[in-house]
């Protein structure tokens, strides 16, 4: 599955706890990273400052659901899943 373009549901809902170029402490849940463009695509892709866990997330149908919508819901739930 490829993303859907525009989405970035995934740079927002998640938390990621490595450094990003602009965010030296990652970022939280709920926050856009500071790489996402205002028409949610990541200036980082292909890029070798793109944090690891960003490129290991790969899409599937169950995450992304049939909107960025229904992603952001899917990925909020998994955070809050898995809030230590």
């Amino acid at each position: 599955m490829e993303c859907r373009v525009g989405c970035g549901a995934c740079c927002i809902a998640l938390s990621i706890s490595s450094p990003i170029p602009g965010m030296p402490d990652g970022k939280p849940s709920g926050v856009r990273c500071v790489q996402l463009t205002a028409d949610n695509k990541c200036k980082l892709f292909g890029q070798p400052e793109r944090p690891l866990v960003c490129v290991k997330l790969r899409p599937d149908e169950e995450m992304c659901g049939n909107s960025a919508d229904e992603a952001l819901a899917w990925l909020y739930a998994l955070e809050e899943a898995t809030r230590p």
